[in-house]
């Protein structure tokens, strides 16, 4: 007699096997009539699936109209909207080969093998979303059915579908004792394909969908295996819901921070420097450098030296702090001595065998840096400490290189090198909590003055079922309990995510929501108790015996790279003045006011306003048009009268904002405080505060 436990604690009992459909119903009509799965002790499986045993059991349903749909439900819609595609496509191209059709996280794709037809074109996008349509109005169920191992792999083989073979292989190979199809509909009559589930009930339960791209993929990711071609494609449970969906692409598209850094020339990726490799041209230096310079002053104001370390270190310090081996996967391959390399070569010693010497330690190199924190270390080992000293707070826009695979790398969010406003405090265990806080209201400063205030906290544990951690269980545990008790301070929703720690402490992480709605991990904070044992620190204690000193990383910004290319997207471009590259642009009607424009520029220039004059001969709303498309926040319009009455006209961001005549010496001094205040103290207020700012701004 199962007894099912319900997420709000209420237990059900059924006299024989139930199923999650079955306790939907039970419970009430109206929730049967919207389940579309369920999560059985946590797993996420079918409506029908059988229940003989006491459970824990969560419903997934799909309901029309409601704000926010459960990921689940999203999860089961996208992984049956990928079959309802598959098929589709097969209607209309009967001799492609299905490779696999996986649910994401914001849509579905399908892996398809167009070796024996035509390359798919985007063109066909509207024939095959007719044919899905099609089948989704027929209301077929998906239906589950499973086959042993042996007649499983027979049935496949008769197929001859060399893709669907090696799935089952695989899934065989990780403990499956059988394989799974599910049918569009009644087994051995309607189209099926292999695949483990979970699906929604019905072909009806999709809701509304869209074909998005094609792009080409590669069959295990491996380059040198067969090209297939990745069909994507999302689905949600109503069309409002799609509709917003593709209006937000459409954002995202004008706010892509690589066109936009292009067309305001901030940073520039060039091939012969290499993929992943920034060059930060001097209108992104400006932001950068503003950035630089405003947690430089908080880094000041709450105690932190700031410190300089080499790009390079020696392999051994990695080994020591666990970065080499445990990290090797995504750091550069070590630099050996060239004359020590001549020496193995003539040897004979080949690449496996001086890999394998280097990874046991039997050969010595340099590391481009994949961290910062063995660096800082050393610098606090090179002295003594006294628990007077403590903590030593010790920053740095240091600069680390990472091995990231070329299909990974995008603009400035994924690059191969990267300058992190890095920092590693080293204090007591009884100073954990003080140092966390102090962390935790350093980025809470930064996110309130960039206007970023819709984010969450994600507590990054270990998972106990890994041997990727090192260190003694109970540090971990003082760890963890630390960062728990810091996280509930910060009064913001807050995750625990058991495997999301780094190898050597638990860690918080910022999820950043921008003005679309999209989440970014920005900002750091770690718990260390694992490298100062590795590296032996000490200080010396009220007890005059050595103490050991618990380590804190923490990286506000994270990436300066990644950080100014999420602030792009943020702010479509358009920077408050004080971050922005070129803060006003000065506009003679003609050149009869060219000298008073000069004027403007030099009196701006003199206060370290970044300005410049446009004296080309267009017309003036060229010289508007042109400064809006540069995203230049204030833009001052002079002619004969302003030159005469010693004021301007003001513009802001844009060929529309017209804000009307100002005084000059009034403009500049609250332009000074604007920049001066990052936007707490606004120039348009003090300038015009009987005007009511434009919407578009």
């Amino acid at each position: 007699m199962p007894i099912i436990t319900l997420p709000d604690g209420t237990t059900r009992s059924f006299d024989t096997t139930t199923s999650p459909q079955q306790v939907a119903a039970d419970i009430s009509q109206g929730l049967a009539s919207v389940a579309i799965g369920a999560r059985i002790n946590g797993e996420l499986c079918d409506l029908n699936t059988p229940i003989d045993e006491n459970v824990e059991l969560k419903i997934v349903t799909a309901r029309k109209g409601e704000k926010e749909t459960d990921p689940d439900a999203l999860l089961l819609i996208r992984h049956s909207c990928a079959h309802v595609m598959a098929e589709a496509i097969q209607r209309i191209r009967p001799n492609v080969e299905l490779v696999y059709g996986p649910a994401l996280e914001n849509g579905f794709y399908y892996d398809i093998s167009f070796a024996n037809a035509d390359p798919l074109s985007s063109d066909e996008f509207e024939a095959i979303e007719k044919e899905m349509k099609a089948i989704i109005e027929e209301d077929r169920p998906f239906t589950r059915y499973e086959l042993d191992a042996t007649t499983g792999l027979a049935k496949l083989e008769q197929e001859g579908n060399k893709y669907k073979i090696d799935n089952a292989k695989r899934a065989l190979e990780t403990g499956s004792t059988s394989l799974t199809w599910y049918s569009t509909g009644e087994k051995d009559k309607n189209w099926e394909d292999l695949c483990k589930g979970p699906h929604v009930p019905s072909t009806r339960s999709i809701g509304a969908f869209k074909i998005m791209t094609i792009a080409s993929s590669y069959w295990h990711g491996d380059a040198n295996s067969d090209n297939l071609t990745r069909v994507y494609g999302n689905a949600f449970v109503y069309s409002k819901q799609l509709k917003a969906h593709l209006k937000q692409l459409e954002e995202a598209k004008l706010r892509d921070h690589r066109t936009l850094g292009k067309n305001l020339r901030l940073f520039h990726i060039d091939e012969q420097v290499g993929q992943g490799l920034v060059l930060w041209t001097p209108n992104g230096a400006v932001v950068r450098q503003e950035l630089q310079t405003f947690i430089a002053e908080q880094l000041q104001l709450q105690g932190y030296s700031q410190v300089f370390t080499p790009h390079i270190g020696k392999l051994d310090l990695y080994r020591t702090s666990g970065h080499y081996p445990y990290y090797q996967e995504s750091q550069y391959p070590p630099l050996i001595d060239p004359d020590q390399l001549k020496m193995l070569s003539d040897e004979g010693c080949s690449c496996g065998e001086l890999s394998n010497m280097m990874a046991k330690g039997d050969i010595e190199g340099y590391l481009l840096k994949p961290m910062n924190c063995p660096h800082h270390i050393r610098i606090y080992a090179s002295a003594p400490h006294s628990y007077r000293d403590l903590p030593v707070r010790l920053a740095e826009f240091g600069t680390v290189y990472r091995w990231e695979q070329s299909g990974e790398i995008s603009g400035l969010t994924r690059v191969r090198g990267f300058t992190q406003d890095d920092a590693h405090l080293f204090c007591m265990e009884d100073q954990i909590a003080d140092e966390i806080r102090g962390c935790l209201e350093l980025v809470k400063i930064i996110f309130a003055t960039l206007g970023m205030n819709d984010y969450k906290v994600r507590l990054g544990l270990r998972d106990p079922n890994s041997d990727k951690y090192v260190g003694d269980s109970s540090n971990w545990d003082k760890a963890e309990s630390a960062c728990r008790e810091a996280v509930e301070s910060l009064d913001v929703p807050w995750t625990e995510d058991a495997g999301e720690a780094a190898f050597y402490g638990p860690k918080i992480d910022f999820i950043v929501n921008d003005v679309l709605g999209r989440p970014w991990q920005l900002g750091t904070i770690q718990v260390d108790y694992n490298l100062p044992i590795r590296f032996d620190l000490s200080y010396v204690g009220k007890d005059g015996g050595q103490h050991r000193p618990v380590m804190i990383h923490r990286a506000p910004f994270g990436s300066m790279e990644r950080f100014v290319g999420v602030l792009i997207e943020h702010f479509a471009g358009a920077f408050p003045t004080w971050l922005s590259p070129e803060q006003v642009r000065v506009l003679p009607i003609s050149e009869k006011t060219n000298e008073y424009a000069q004027e403007v520029h030099d009196l701006l220039h003199a206060l370290g306003i970044r300005v410049s004059v446009d004296k080309n001969d267009e017309r003036v709303q060229a010289k508007i048009r042109e400064a809006a498309m540069m995203k230049v926040p204030w833009q001052l319009i002079v002619g004969p009268r302003d030159a005469e009455a010693r004021q301007v006209s003001v513009r802001m961001r844009g060929i529309l904002h017209d804000l009307g005549v100002v005084d000059l010496d009034t403009f500049i001094t609250a332009l000074q405080d604007e920049i001066q205040s990052r936007g707490k103290i606004s120039a348009f207020e003090k300038c015009f505060p009987s005007v009511d700012l434009p919407k578009d701004t």
